[in-house]
């Protein structure tokens, strides 16, 4: 993906359908009502003709209504009808032109209002950026205790939108963490080595209520320094914790917190 940061910040990248997709599949609470809605907003300023782009403007809304109100006959009817009308005209223009180039915007427009927000989304992001584009469809996932500018620092990172959806999710639940836990949990986001496993292993540093300096101790020992883990190692068998020692020496996180309760200061 060549300078992630630059893609994902200035839209100066191309992610096909399939890239878009991952949005919708990492969550099962996906508003499709918001993300048509949010790439309505997005698409509808870049409609060259004015009376295409009020269409365009009307079906946007109606469809929308549509998917807020999923039970009701008459918006499914009005929704129906107001992308009929749209896409008829989208087809007289296309036959009266030599290209697409003209409606290009609002093709990709129907696309969403068809329900199909990762084409739009494919479509339409050369010329909308993709980063907004992601906040649209980070937004429309509607997880609780999910971390959204985590998530947006991954995908300028250039991982994956289903990772980083993941890792937004993990982190969001533990907010309440130590601010220098936290940085030690998005550095291991950022590098791809977050997992549940590692979760779980940090959450005891956080509960072990370390001071200051046992916080710094802990931060150099889940970052591998390796002379200090070897002092650590030591001092664990010293008072007797060769289980702990052993552990630690092995790479478990579990037994960093324990390390640097019981080094000295």
């Amino acid at each position: 993906m060549g300078d992630a940061v630059g893609v994902v910040a200035q839209g100066s990248g191309r992610h096909p359908e399939s890239w878009w997709a991952q949005f919708p599949d990492a969550s099962e609470r996906f508003d499709t009502a918001s993300a048509v809605d949010g790439l309505g907003e997005l698409i509808l300023p870049h409609i060259p003709s004015p009376l295409l782009r009020r269409e365009a403007e009307i079906a946007t809304d109606i469809v929308v209504r549509r998917l807020v109100r999923p039970n009701s006959p008459e918006a499914a009817e009005r929704a129906d009808t107001a992308l009929s009308r749209f896409g008829a005209t989208l087809d007289r223009l296309a036959e009266r032109s030599t290209g697409t180039g003209s409606i290009a915007e609002a093709l990709a427009l129907r696309e969403a209002l068809q329900g199909r927000c990762p084409a739009a989304a494919a479509a339409c992001e050369p010329y909308v950026g993709t980063g907004k584009l992601a906040k649209v469809f980070l937004a429309a996932l509607r997880l609780e205790y999910f971390d959204i500018p985590l998530a947006l620092r991954l995908l300028n990172g250039g991982q994956e939108p289903a990772q980083a959806v993941r890792s937004g999710r993990l982190i969001g639940r533990y907010s309440w963490w130590p601010a220098w836990l936290l940085n030690v949990v998005t550095e291991r986001a950022l590098a791809g080595t977050l997992d549940e496993e590692t979760i779980i292993a940090l959450d005891t540093c956080a509960y072990a209520s370390l001071s200051p300096a046992q916080a710094r101790l802990a931060r150099h020992l889940l970052a591998g320094d390796p002379r200090l883990i070897g002092t650590a190692v030591q001092r664990l068998e010293v008072l007797g914790e060769a289980d702990a020692a052993a552990r630690l020496l092995d790479g478990d996180l579990k037994a960093v917190a324990l390390a640097a309760r019981l080094m000295p200061m």
